[in-house]
């Protein structure tokens, strides 16, 4: 509250009041301050000397009484003051009357600049607003073309828009696809990124904001009716490192007041944009990372039932048998099988499908499931591959793969092995001396052989002495030297010295070779099977 004896009207902020009252109560001065410009002041105004508008009093200073000094003071709005000195029993009048004119001064010019931003920010307090609410919406809500919707709707509410629309890029198709969309109808899409009309494809390929007109019909220019104003810009995102990426673009078509859009809406668009790029990319890492976990819970799964359709060697009561399969991916494509046939014989195979991971997986498990099939029909090892190949050929050719398989059958009674070989290098026969004999491959792999191909052998088999080895490339190549392929001949020589011991041992062996390898390689999957007859 003033006191009684003081007039203060309502047009001099409240700083520069602060100002005259903490110098009148240093100095104990008294003063006026006057509006030179009569006509611009507010009609309540108390007349001032020499025709001006007096705005400011102490002490009930009559408005006609001379002052002892006059500064003129700026204000940058309204008419220019005068500030009149009419007392200073403590301070020369000069000297005072300077020091609050500066003062003054910087008073009305902070003034200014808080009625500046304080009209400044209640004019962006709808676009305050609206980014705070789109992250808000992006953080709760988990289906990004529901949050864009809503978004788009909000945008359109606040910058006035008739249509608001959101494309996104596919790489795929080297197009940008309609995601989201509101107001009136529009574009559906998909646009070619190379489209040469097309305003949406060439802020995308630009990389820049573009404000425009749509263009009017003949009949809208005759009325005087101006396109509608069109605001488009890109939606980007820029890593924490790395370079920034254009992944779509949003665009706002039409304004409800016809106003055009100006640089001030292209800036909260292009706002709005970074946010939802952001929000893009989150969703994209988030998808790829639930779909490793997927994919990787399903390898997981695809590797146990593999490991479960391949017999237990260890339990395999027709004779002493061990094997172990190391897939070069969670799955492979090599494999073995045991069958326990009439007459005490056993029956051994081993199998490589051409490649390795999922596709060799699943010709593996139908070699698997034919195999079983046929090794009970036949007692010819030769017949056994013949129905294997008819049965897998129409599928190897689809998946331009092939498999080499080994089948033999031990008649320990006889003393003999009957076998057949597709194509697969490394099987042999170590003897009680140390001895090795290779049984050849007699017929091309399993998905080239023709009608007339699969013959079959017969070796001398001597039961407890001797042991028949076999593995696949995948664990000789890991064992080569880089300057020749010996992988094969270090295999051989650890059987050979561990021959008289355990056939799990000297399984067991093999894998400790691979371990040590220098630098170790996993280009492949590795097998290896060891069986001896009591």
């Amino acid at each position: 509250m003033n006191p009684p004896d003081r007039l203060v009207l309502g047009t001099l902020p409240d700083p520069v009041q602060k100002t005259l009252a903490d110098f009148e109560e240093a100095f104990g001065i008294g003063l006026r301050i006057v509006a030179d410009s009569p006509a611009d002041m507010p009609a309540r105004t108390a007349a001032g000397r020499d025709g001006g508008q007096l705005l400011y009093s102490t002490n009930g200073t009559p408005p006609s009484e001379s002052g002892l000094a006059r500064f003129d003071i700026p204000t940058r709005e309204g008419p220019p003051l005068s500030l009149e000195i009419l007392s200073s029993p403590l301070a020369p009048p000069d000297a005072v009357g300077a020091a609050l004119a500066r003062s003054l001064e910087r008073a009305f010019e902070a003034a200014r600049e808080v009625r500046y931003f304080t009209a400044e920010l209640s004019e962006r307090y709808e676009e305050i607003h609206l980014l705070y609410s789109i992250s808000e919406t992006l953080g709760s809500i988990l289906h990004m073309d529901d949050a864009a919707r809503i978004i788009l709707r909000e945008v359109c509410d606040v910058m006035g828009a008739k249509r608001g629309s959101l494309w996104l890029y596919t790489r795929e198709d080297d197009s940008l696809h309609l995601m989201a969309a509101v107001g009136d109808e529009g574009l559906e899409g998909p646009l070619r990124r190379d489209d040469p009309d097309a305003v949406t494809s060439a802020v995308f390929r630009e990389q820049r904001p573009i404000i425009a007109s749509r263009a009017r019909t003949a009949s809208q220019r005759e009325r005087g009716i101006r396109g509608d104003s069109f605001l488009s810009v890109p939606i980007r995102y820029t890593p924490p490192s790395g370079e920034s990426r254009t992944l779509g673009v949003m665009n706002v078509i039409g304004r409800r007041g016809d106003e055009r859009y100006s640089v001030a809406d292209q800036k909260l668009l292009t706002a709005i944009a970074s946010q939802v790029g952001s929000a893009l990319e989150n969703k994209r890492l988030h998808e790829e990372s639930v779909s490793r976990e997927r994919m990787g819970r399903e390898m997981e799964l695809a590797h146990d039932l593999q490991q479960k359709l391949l017999p237990a060697a260890e339990r395999f009561d027709g004779a002493e048998a061990a094997a172990r399969v190391s897939p070069a991916e969670q799955v492979g494509g090599d494999f073995y099988q045991l069958f326990k046939l009439p007459g005490g014989r056993v029956g051994v195979m081993l199998g490589d499908v051409s490649l390795h991971g999922f596709p060799s997986a699943l010709i593996m498990t139908l070699t698997l499931s034919a195999a079983g099939i046929y090794a009970r029909e036949h007692d010819s090892p030769a017949k056994v591959l013949r129905d294997l190949d008819d049965a897998l050929r129409d599928e190897l050719e689809t998946t331009e793969m092939f498999l080499t398989v080994f089948y033999g059958v031990i008649d320990p009674e006889k003393g003999c092995l009957t076998y057949s070989n597709a194509g697969h290098p490394h099987v042999f026969t170590v003897h009680a001396d140390g001895g090795l004999d290779r049984l050849l491959a007699t017929d091309p792999p399993v998905g080239f052989a023709g009608p007339e191909a699969y013959r079959q052998a017969e070796v001398p088999w001597r039961r407890r002495d001797d042991l028949l080895l076999l593995f696949t490339d995948g664990l000789s190549d890991v064992l080569a030297s880089a300057t020749r392929g010996d992988g094969e001949a270090r295999v051989l020589e650890s059987v050979v010295s561990h021959r008289d011991a355990a056939v799990e041992r000297i399984v067991d062996e093999l894998f400790a070779l691979t371990a040590d390898a220098h630098p170790p390689v996993q280009g492949d999957d590795r097998t290896a099977l060891v069986v001896r007859t009591p």
